[in-house]
């Protein structure tokens, strides 16, 4: 159920873009949502990687020596809000005292350049997105955005966050909620 009353906290929530949603960047996007309250709401697409920038090239770029834990990992298209800065979504394995924002259970984001050195020698998280950019909106926005069938929400697993291939995501987010990507019409309608 969707429920979008102001007292609905989603922190912590997919939000799954449906067809027809009319902004291209978010065409089958699956946001992890890291913070949402009555001032708005911030997210990390965990779906988008970027195929041409690997964590070794921002580590150069940084002057962060590479290390064994870094290959093979790609940076992620966030979002389109300061898609200069970098994010973490991570186990909550890791944590970085005062720079790690615990977002649940499962989940804790940080943004500090350690958690990038960590992930290098080892002591990181056990498993990782990173992300550069992040998705937000205003107060009442997204609210408005799930009203007007832009979104589905579903619970989030680490398993469809972090184990799930890239190209896969959206539809396993779906199944989440028992829905056939192909039963999805990008109109709504009400009863």
């Amino acid at each position: 159920m969707n429920d979008t009353s102001d007292s609905t906290d989603l922190t912590g929530k997919l939000l799954i873009a449906m067809p027809g949603m009319g902004d291209p960047r978010f065409d089958q996007s699956v946001i992890f949502l890291c913070a949402h309250s009555a001032d708005g709401a911030m997210g990390l697409i965990v779906n988008k990687p970027v195929p041409d920038l690997k964590m070794d090239d921002l580590l150069d770029q940084l002057e962060i020596p590479r290390g064994a834990g870094s290959q093979g990992i790609y940076a992620h298209f966030g979002g389109p809000v300061e898609r200069g800065r970098g994010f973490v979504l991570h186990s909550t394995d890791y944590d970085a005292s005062g720079a790690t924002m615990r977002v649940n259970a499962a989940f804790g984001m940080t943004a500090t350049r350690d958690i990038l050195a960590a992930i290098t020698d080892g002591t990181g998280p056990d498993v990782c997105l990173l992300m550069l950019g992040y998705a937000g909106w205003g107060p009442g926005q997204l609210e408005q955005e799930i009203v007007q069938n832009g979104w589905l929400v579903c619970d989030a697993t680490s398993e469809v966050v972090f184990s799930v291939g890239a190209t896969a995501k959206w539809q396993a987010a779906l199944k989440t909620l028992g829905v056939d990507p192909i039963s999805l019409s990008a109109t709504g309608g009400r009863a």
